[in-house]
């Protein structure tokens, strides 16, 4: 059996961006997420922070950076997304972030959602680390994704990683 290739490389090792040319155009979507472990300190002055509110910002620099992934991520395509949610939830512990997107190509948008996940709690991260310089960003992870040849993917793991 042949040993499975890294689309990201030719087949002489050096770096790639794959042709997705001849690729179906469908509905593609995927969710990620991330969580910002705070302290409880940093929790209860979430509402008065004096730079603005911390999620909101979080959310728009999220949409933002799912936008801009391929000027990030060196191998990524430029996407028209369709589609961009980035939601939060405050807990006893932190907070859980949810991104969403869609687009309708010929590639999917992974790394789009992971990178919005991402740069919300990096925002959130520097928006309160006057506060606390030892918030911990953990747990960024592809949730869901469907569309073009491989279909529907689902994380497997049930519980809940942040409680």
């Amino acid at each position: 059996m042949a040993k499975p290739r890294l689309s990201h490389y030719d087949a002489a090792g050096r770096a790639r961006m794959v042709d997705v040319s001849v690729k179906d155009v469908t509905k593609r979507t995927a969710t990620a997420r991330a969580f910002v472990r705070l302290s409880r300190k940093v929790l209860k002055a979430l509402p008065e922070n004096p730079k603005g509110d911390p999620l909101e910002v979080a959310r728009v620099a999220g949409i933002l950076a799912a936008k801009r992934t391929h000027d990030l991520i060196p191998m990524c395509h430029p996407l028209q997304l369709t589609h961009v949610d980035v939601g939060m939830e405050v807990g006893k512990l932190g907070i859980e972030i949810r991104s969403s997107v869609t687009t309708s190509g010929q590639t999917g948008v992974e790394m789009e959602a992971l990178t919005a996940a991402s740069v919300a709690a990096l925002t959130i991260y520097d928006m309160t680390k006057a506060l606390d310089k030892g918030i911990v960003i953990e747990f960024i992870r592809l949730e869901t994704k469907s569309g073009g040849k491989s279909g529907e993917w689902r994380r497997s793991e049930e519980k809940e990683m942040t409680k």
